[in-house]
């Protein structure tokens, strides 16, 4: 089983959110449609722009708080080395 850690935004300039899941397909379909009440769903961060892959979710999660502990100037650099123009990457994984 493979777990995930990704990062959505509102828009390039706007907030993100990081976080973690072992089903990406759902749980950025649960952002998308605001299913799920809070932080992503009253600042419209729908758009995945960054995921890692990982095997257990010890790491997953390890990865997780790591990055939640960054500047924002260094998540932007990880998501803009694989996606300079912060395109969304939904339609990609639902294949």
């Amino acid at each position: 089983m493979s777990y995930y850690v990704y990062i959505i935004a509102s828009r390039r300039d706007g907030a993100i959110y990081i976080g973690v899941t072992k089903d990406i397909v759902r749980r950025i379909y649960e952002h998308r449609t605001k299913a799920v009440p809070g932080f992503t769903s009253k600042y419209n961060i729908t758009r995945l722009v960054w995921f890692e892959v990982y095997d257990d979710p010890i790491s997953a999660i390890s990865r997780e708080k790591e990055l939640k502990k960054w500047k924002r100037s260094w998540k932007v650099q990880l998501i803009e080395k694989d996606n300079p123009e912060w395109n969304g990457l939904y339609e990609s994984i639902c294949v």
